[in-house]
């Protein structure tokens, strides 16, 4: 466990600050895209965020190699040459993508031949466990479509999510997170050292995207772009295939006791099945009902709109942070639900809780203009809106006065654009 988190730890500490010299390079590459009418945002902010991240990734694989027991991983499995090999070229594309603007179908290609580079050199799925049916071995060209469309369907789902400022990479973390659990007891608890490479993957995947987050947050002073978010996709989904296709569940030894008691046993088995969907479930949600919705309006499938829950959410009257909340606590509650029941499928304590939850997340979603008061013990660690009223209006007050003067609006490029002092004159202390 400590080496996992002694990774996790370096390839935070990578993305963080590497992402500050990126934001600048983004800055003086002109890839920061005008304000488009889908956008939630109000500036020109630049993209590119992808680039830190894959550094991350590389610096998270790199210390994992040198490290006494995940050299094993690398030593008896091709499967991280196969992720780096994958990453790269889903990287290259996003890169390419966020600086020119590449056709969607372009980028569909080449998350399919990123896709089959993974499968050539060996992170494919092997076998899946049909409940009822025991495993079912898979042949190659049924292995590869299944790896291919479990990729790009990952891909999409996460590129489909990123539209507010630290949703994806907050959702794709605590994905990563519920994962890990669920990768390290596989392989901690029933010794199946072909569950490492998974584990490493989601403990790399959390390490990107809480290295990345700082500077994605409200208001965000870099985009990760599609470099970042089909990159993060693409490691979601090599973790999934790892542990869905490679891990054997004839291994685990759970074919004991009584039929009632081997029922219950083998959920942690079938959870792959159910894993890699409840950890992308609103992702993925927001895509198919895009794609319904578009090609209902007789529009491509891939045609940009501001149709998405996260739209939705701000349409009816939540906040910009509220509505990235409401998407982090139901990603969580889903994958963190899953992860419980594959643990205890007999409780029926799991089910109630999550039940109970689920209400509780409903009413929040359907009270989009309540304020929270922190207590007065709190108030100075939570923002000037959550604060009792006679602070909040002390503030506003002063707000208001620095607000008379006359405000000048800052194009792109140059100081004063979403904090940006990379590029443009800078005013001078006299």
């Amino acid at each position: 466990m400590r080496e996992y988190l002694l990774t996790l730890c370096i390839t935070a500490a990578v993305t963080y600050l590497l992402t500050g010299p990126v934001r600048k390079f983004a800055i003086v590459a002109g890839a920061m895209p005008e304000i488009r009418a889908r956008d939630v945002h109000r500036e020109p902010t630049p993209r590119l965020g992808g680039i830190a991240m894959f550094f991350g990734l590389c610096a998270g694989l790199l210390v994992a190699d040198h490290l006494t027991n995940l050299n094993e991983v690398f030593e008896t499995s091709n499967e991280p040459r196969a992720l780096l090999s994958g990453a790269a070229l889903i990287w290259l594309i996003g890169v390419l993508d966020d600086k020119f603007e590449i056709d969607a179908l372009i980028k569909l290609g080449g998350q399919m031949i990123a896709a089959g580079v993974m499968v050539v050199q060996g992170l494919t799925i092997l076998w899946i466990p049909v409940p009822g049916v025991g495993n079912v071995a898979l042949t190659q060209w049924q292995g590869t479509l299944l790896t291919v469309a479990l990729v790009v369907i990952t891909i999409n789902a996460v590129n489909f999510v990123d539209g507010l400022d630290g949703l994806a990479s907050g959702m794709v973390c605590i994905a990563a997170a519920a994962f890990f659990m669920y990768a390290y007891r596989i392989w901690y608890s029933y010794g199946i050292e072909a569950a490492a490479p998974a584990t490493l993957f989601a403990a790399i995947l959390m390490g990107m995207c809480l290295g990345f987050l700082p500077h994605n947050m409200h208001p965000a002073r870099i985009f990760m772009g599609d470099s970042g978010s089909m990159l993060i996709g693409l490691v979601l989904a090599a973790g999934a295939i790892s542990v869905t296709g490679q891990v054997d569940p004839d291994a685990m030894r759970l074919f004991s006791g009584s039929e009632r008691n081997t029922v219950h046993q083998m959920v942690p088995v079938y959870i792959p099945l159910l894993m890699p969907l409840t950890i992308i479930a609103i992702p993925a949600a927001d895509l198919i009902l895009a794609i319904v919705r578009r090609t209902w309006r007789g529009q491509s499938p891939f045609a940009a709109d501001r149709g998405h829950l996260h739209h939705r959410l701000l349409e009816i009257g939540h906040s910009h942070s509220r509505a990235v909340l409401i998407m982090y606590f139901f990603s969580a509650l889903i994958a963190f639900g899953a992860l419980a029941y594959s643990v205890n499928s007999a409780s029926m304590w799991i089910v109630l809780s999550v039940v109970f939850l689920s209400a509780i997340g409903l009413v929040l979603l359907l009270l989009p203009r309540f304020t929270p008061r922190a207590p007065r013990w709190a108030e100075r660690f939570v923002p000037p809106r959550y604060r009792r009223r006679r602070a909040a209006a002390a503030e506003a007050a002063v707000a208001g006065t620095e607000e008379t003067e006359e405000r000048v609006p800052v194009a792109a490029g140059v100081s004063g654009v979403n904090g940006a002092t990379a590029v443009g004159p800078r005013s001078r202390a006299r």
